[in-house]
């Protein structure tokens, strides 16, 4: 059994060098760091417990949801897809053990008695202020030294300075089973962190539960999303994520005041009373079929193309921003927002853009946005268009690559391209094809139509060096090498 480990050598160093670069701005004992520190010291935000006292949390709201909020999305958003991730919510039990190993100061997984119970990710810098949330994305961000399922690729020397390849932080933040957690934030006044004191260091500890992190096991199981979600969720399903309805604590947003308890209290089996709007924001369906908020799988066009079912425009789901989007905005909503589908539904594209400073609000064919001043990536709508083919029309015919990328209208293709000669209509390739291919025989080739015909997508890629002929599906394709071929190839997605 391993624990989610030390703080990674990587993002210690740049906080560090951060430090060096703007000492200008913010010194060690600086009156202005003083003052973002005192966010947590001298943290206003309080809540009544149980038995009546008001005590004073050990993390702010606005960072609590920050916290819970990016967990779901990162987790919806894992690749290869899992079929049994579950929904995370807050716990305050884990937020009070999270609180009191904070207070401790010490650079170290504990306390050992709990740690038999519990999954923990740690994490600490000093200097430059930085967000809970600024460590969890750094935590996934170890995703690009974990090959799944592979988690034995990644083994870094410890335990004095760990360095190398780290992941044992991704792997426990996206452990399908695991589906509480509760962090505490903590200013260590002086912290000794690898044989460096550091002087007014805060501390971030996060507890998991149910414990998962096992060495030798994959932290999901690979498949369509909520395809194997636990019988206790009844088939529910929300942003890729394994989701009960009836749950007290699915949103931390919901606590924006912090002296309305009714969230701080721990979820219990049994539902507490419910607010009045409970019930009409909640549709009972299941939802996996509706992206809500942007997930990048692949670096294409076509791979980033949904359709919108109707009646959006009477759902809650957020946007923020105006043309450009936050990543964190409801598609669909963004796309009768900009004004490329109505209320009516439709297909969209969806193209992702470099980071943004700031998104403003506005309101927009019956949709009011939301400003959010502070960077974010970014993303554009566009409508997606359909165009009919024959058995003998290429991608360079209707749709020529375009660097960076080519938005390709969607292509019905008739029946009967099967029985079409190759003189005619050649397919040159597997599964990626070169553009000179006819569309829809490479389409029938590749698997996503029938004989019958159909609609297809194509995806732009860079070209190959080779391309293998394979029989499949009735239909022979033709070997070339790139050197032959002075076309772009295109890959045939599957509608």
């Amino acid at each position: 059994m391993t624990f989610a480990g030390m703080t990674w050598l990587p993002v210690l160093s740049l906080l560090l060098l951060c430090v060096r670069d703007s000492a200008s701005l913010f010194l060690p004992d600086s009156k202005e760091l003083r003052q973002l520190l005192s966010r947590y010291e001298e943290d206003q935000n309080v809540t009544s417990n149980r038995a009546g006292n008001r005590t004073r949390r050990a993390i702010r709201w606005s960072d609590r949801e920050d916290i819970i909020q990016l967990h779901n999305k990162l987790r919806g958003g894992v690749y290869p897809t899992a079929s049994n991730m579950e929904h995370m919510i807050w716990d305050d039990e884990l937020e009070r053990s999270a609180t009191h190993w904070s207070e401790e100061c010490q650079w170290d997984h504990g306390p050992q008695d709990l740690l038999m119970s519990i999954g923990q990710n740690l994490a600490v810098h000093w200097g430059r202020y930085r967000s809970p949330a600024f460590h969890v994305q750094a935590w996934y961000d170890e995703v690009k030294d974990y090959t799944y399922p592979y988690s034995h690729e990644c083994n870094p020397w410890c335990p004095e300075r760990c360095s190398g390849p780290m992941c044992t932080h991704y792997t426990q933040l996206v452990w399908a089973t695991t589906n509480r957690v509760g962090c505490a934030v903590h200013v260590c006044p002086r912290m000794n962190v690898w044989g460096e004191i550091w002087e007014n260091a805060v501390y971030l500890v996060c507890n998991y539960s149910p414990k998962g992190n096992w060495i030798g096991e994959a932290p999901y199981q690979h498949g369509r999303p909520c395809s194997q979600c636990p019988p206790s969720y009844g088939g529910g399903c929300r942003n890729n994520l394994c989701f009960k309805e009836t749950e007290d604590m699915n949103e931390v947003e919901k606590p924006q005041v912090p002296v309305q308890p009714r969230t701080t209290a721990k979820p219990a089996p049994k539902p507490k009373p419910s607010p009045p709007k409970k019930p009409a924001s909640r549709p009972s369906t299941p939802k996996a079929t509706t992206p809500r908020t942007l997930r990048d799988k692949c670096k294409g066009a076509t791979c980033n193309r949904y359709h919108c079912p109707a009646n959006c425009l009477n759902k809650k789901g957020k946007v923020w921003g105006t043309l450009f989007y936050d990543v964190q905005s409801s598609i669909c909503r963004a796309a009768i927002h900009f004004g490329v589908i109505d209320n009516n539904g439709g297909l969209v594209d969806i193209t992702r853009k470099d980071k943004f400073p700031f998104f403003v609000r506005a309101t927009k064919n019956g949709i009011e946005s939301f400003s959010k001043y502070k960077p974010g990536n970014a993303f554009v709508v566009a409508k997606v268009e359909e165009t009919t083919a024959d058995c003998y029309t290429t991608v360079a015919e209707i749709c020529p690559f375009k660097k960076p990328d080519s938005h390709c209208p969607r292509i019905f293709c008739p029946a009967n391209c099967k029985t079409q000669p190759s003189y005619w209509s050649p397919v040159i390739g597997n599964n990626i094809y070169t553009d000179s291919s006819s569309i829809c025989k490479a389409a029938i080739h590749a698997g996503v139509i029938k004989a019958d015909g159909g609609f297809v997508d194509v995806l732009p890629l860079d070209k190959r060096k080779n391309y293998v002929g394979v029989l499949k599906n009735g239909i022979q394709s033709e070997s070339a090498t790139c050197n032959q071929l002075k076309t772009q190839p295109r890959v045939v997605c599957k509608k």
